[in-house]
């Protein structure tokens, strides 16, 4: 459906963005064994808005299944939103800084990827961490307050 002939209430996006996420990650395990939109749905109660909401359980979505952008465009997700999971959704062959940099100019993406972080910090999901899951965890607490003090600086309003 165009969001040119429709005209949907950020709730309705909610629920929308819900079942997309879930379609989206199907079949999809994560390193804990866990069905994978379970990450999703953490990162989406973590958000304090509704834009914030959307974007956290759409956040993977673009970059870990065939979703694109103008699909969730034709679905009525309006643009600020689509913004921010542009912001949020990692290229192939991109560096991270320049990645981080996208993101951290996004005050919805910032808020989502600081929630997608600390949500991936917890190691105690899973049962038997590797020594590539500390190693991410080290990088995780690295960067984590460099998204931190860039929102505290941030004149961003919430949306």
């Amino acid at each position: 459906m165009s969001s040119q002939t429709q005209a949907y209430s950020l709730k309705e996006l909610l629920d929308m963005a819900i079942v997309i996420a879930t379609q989206s990650h199907i079949n999809q395990i994560d390193k804990a064994g866990q069905p994978y939109i379970d990450h999703p749905l953490r990162v989406m109660t973590a958000g304090q808005t509704l834009p914030e909401k959307i974007v956290g359980v759409l956040h993977d979505a673009v970059e870990d299944s065939d979703l694109t952008l103008a699909e969730l465009a034709e679905s009525g997700f309006p643009k600020e939103i689509l913004a921010a999971i542009d912001a949020i959704t990692k290229r192939d062959h991109e560096s991270y800084d320049t990645y981080l940099e996208r993101v951290m100019a996004n005050a919805i993406a910032l808020r989502v990827k600081i929630a997608d972080m600390t949500d991936n910090m917890d190691i105690s999901r899973i049962a038997h961490p590797t020594a590539k899951d500390w190693t991410r965890l080290e990088k995780y607490k690295a960067i984590l307050p460099r998204l931190q003090q860039r929102l505290k600086d941030s004149t961003h309003p919430r949306n």
